[in-house]
């Protein structure tokens, strides 16, 4: 394994982290769309999957997306949110996320070396396809949490208390 794409991943893995620990001392805005961001970026790499130089069995493809969904449980239990004091919904910390955030990175990194054998990009687009399944499960239950959060608070302001 090369050393320049670990670096480059762990730099990247660092930022990520960064900036979910700072989002926790911001609130969540407006109706909580932003969380949803994501899934708009990964309809780009849809069409590699049909490129035609690319070899992947039916077998590779559904076993990335069953690894991407069952890496997804992890991030939707420790992605929470809360409402505070001021009255605003806020993302809740947690050590269990960044926990599993690094255990994700070495499993890649552990099937990364493990899957050498196959070509650069059959690999490129077999973890695109494991991204893609845990982060789409993961964002829509982080929104889905939200907005419960945010109905509840809203019920609450108007005098139904739950």
């Amino acid at each position: 394994m090369e050393a320049l794409p670990v670096l480059i991943m762990i730099v990247i893995v660092g930022f990520v982290l960064r900036r979910r620990i700072r989002a926790a001392a911001r609130p969540v805005t407006g109706r909580g769309l932003r969380l949803l961001l994501p899934l708009l970026i990964l309809p780009l790499g849809l069409p590699g999957v049909w490129n035609p130089q690319l070899h992947l069995t039916l077998k590779e493809v559904v076993l990335s997306l069953l690894f991407g969904l069952l890496m997804s449980v992890p991030m939707i239990l420790t992605t929470n949110y809360e409402r505070r004091e001021d009255g605003r919904i806020y993302p809740v910390k947690s050590k269990a996320f960044i926990v599993v955030i690094l255990a994700l990175i070495a499993l890649r990194l552990g099937l990364r070396s493990y899957l050498s054998a196959l070509d650069p990009a059959e690999l490129a687009m077999l973890f695109y396809l494991i991204a893609a399944a845990y982060i789409v499960p993961w964002r829509i239950a982080g929104f889905v949490k939200f907005r419960r959060i945010q109905g509840a608070a809203r019920q609450e302001d108007q005098g139904f208390p739950l």
